[in-house]
C-alpha cells in the first residue's frame, strides 16, 4: 500500500469481503486473491501532500512543520456539485494521521515522466520527506500551502470534508478548493499489476 509501501488497490478493497483461514477472516477470499485480483484494476498515481501545522498554532511566529508527501493510487473523483474526491489512507500511517490533525492537503496527478517521484514517495523504510522534496520542482497552493509537483498533468487543492474508516483503511473525502492545470505535456503515470506504466 503506497504511503511508505507499494500503492494500494482500488478504495472499493476496504469493503469487500477479505480472506480465508489463514490470514484473519472467516470467510471470502484470501490476501492474495483479492490483491491479484484487484492488480488488474490500472489506476492513476497522484502525490498526495500536506503542510503539517506549526508546533505552536498559537504564535504567529512558530515555524510550520514539515511537508509530507505520499504515492497513492487509491484516488478518484466523488462529485461534481460540489466538487468532492476521495482518497484511501492506510490506518495509521503519516499520512492518515496528519490528515486527522491537518484538514488541508493537495493532490498532483503524476505524468509519464514522473516515475521516479511516485516510487520515492512510496519507499519502504524512507528517509525525511524534507530530503525527498529536496530535488523536486513545486509551488506552494494559495489555499493550502501544501506543495504542487511542477510538471504534474493536474493539481487540486483539498479541504477535507469527511473521514470514514472502512477496514484497515481511512477514507478521506476533500472539497476541492482549487485545480489547474501546470502541463499538457505526455500521458498520466498508471499502476497495473504491481508496476509503473505509461500508456501506449
Amino acid at each position: 500500500m503506497p504511503n511508505t509501501s507499494p500503492p494500494p488497490a482500488s478504495p472499493v478493497t476496504a469493503v469487500l469481503p477479505a480472506s480465508r483461514s489463514g490470514s484473519g477472516h472467516a470467510e471470502g477470499v484470501s490476501n492474495d486473491e483479492f490483491r491479484a485480483a484487484m492488480s488488474r484494476l490500472a489506476a492513476g498515481v497522484v502525490l498526495v501532500t500536506a503542510l503539517e501545522p506549526p508546533l505552536d498554532p498559537d504564535d504567529p511566529h512558530a515555524p510550520a512543520g514539515e511537508d509530507v508527501g505520499m504515492t497513492a493510487t487509491a484516488f478518484m473523483s466523488v462529485s461534481l456539485d460540489p466538487p468532492l474526491v476521495l482518497v484511501s489512507l492506510r490506518e495509521g500511517s503519516r499520512m492518515d494521521d496528519l490528515l486527522d490533525e491537518q484538514p488541508l492537503w493537495a493532490v498532483s496527478v503524476l505524468s509519464e515522466s514522473q516515475r521516479h517521484i511516485a516510487g520515492r514517495f512510496a519507499m519502504k523504510g524512507r528517509v525525511s520527506d524534507r530530503l525527498l522534496f529536496a530535488d523536486i520542482p513545486y509551488v506552494r497552493g494559495k489555499e493550502t500551502g501544501a506543495p504542487l509537483v511542477g510538471g504534474a498533468l493536474a493539481t487540486l487543492e483539498c479541504r477535507t470534508e469527511q473521514r470514514v474508516t472502512a477496514g484497515d483503511h481511512t477514507l478521506v473525502i476533500g472539497r476541492v478548493l482549487s485545480a489547474s492545470l501546470p502541463s499538457s505535456d505526455g500521458g498520466p503515470l498508471t499502476y497495473f499489476r504491481g508496476r509503473y506504466r505509461q500508456l501506449g
